[in-house]
């Protein structure tokens, strides 16, 4: 029993080879993981900031109903870059924003906010009803 502990002397061709090839599975596993990390990273950036968008609007469209002395906006499509500006930057996306006024009589409004982007036909939406309010009146 003494001789065959003594005899491993350390690891094997074969067992280096294992360990080799157990890695290189393990890091093709990881690398392959990247592509549809970028993707999915790409696509909660658009949304992310496509959201930020679709909320000023609402907020922009809803105080402008509120408001009775203003003039009622129309239905608008227009398109908006990130960050506000009016133009685009180089590598900007385009974000087409489509924003749709019912009046539902009765001094009252339903809005519908629609944003999309490049890649997304569907984009996100929201609607909201909106009441002018004499304590809105400057």
């Amino acid at each position: 029993m003494c001789a065959s502990i003594l005899n491993k002397k350390g690891t094997s061709l074969v067992e280096v080879c294992v360990a080799l090839f157990l890695l290189g599975m393990g890091i093709f596993a990881l690398i392959s993981l990247q592509p549809p990390a970028w993707r999915l990273s790409g696509k909660s950036d658009c949304l992310g900031r496509a959201s930020g968008i679709l909320l000023a609007q609402l907020q922009a469209v809803e105080a402008k109903i509120m408001n009775p002395n203003l003039a009622l906006p129309a239905n608008d499509r227009s398109t908006v870059y990130p960050g506000g500006q009016s133009t685009a930057k180089p590598g900007d996306l385009a974000f087409p924003v489509s924003t749709t006024i019912t009046d539902l009589g009765n001094n009252t409004w339903q809005v519908t906010v629609r944003v999309t982007w490049p890649g997304s036909t569907t984009g996100i939406s929201q609607s909201m009803i909106v009441t002018r309010q004499q304590s809105f009146a400057q």
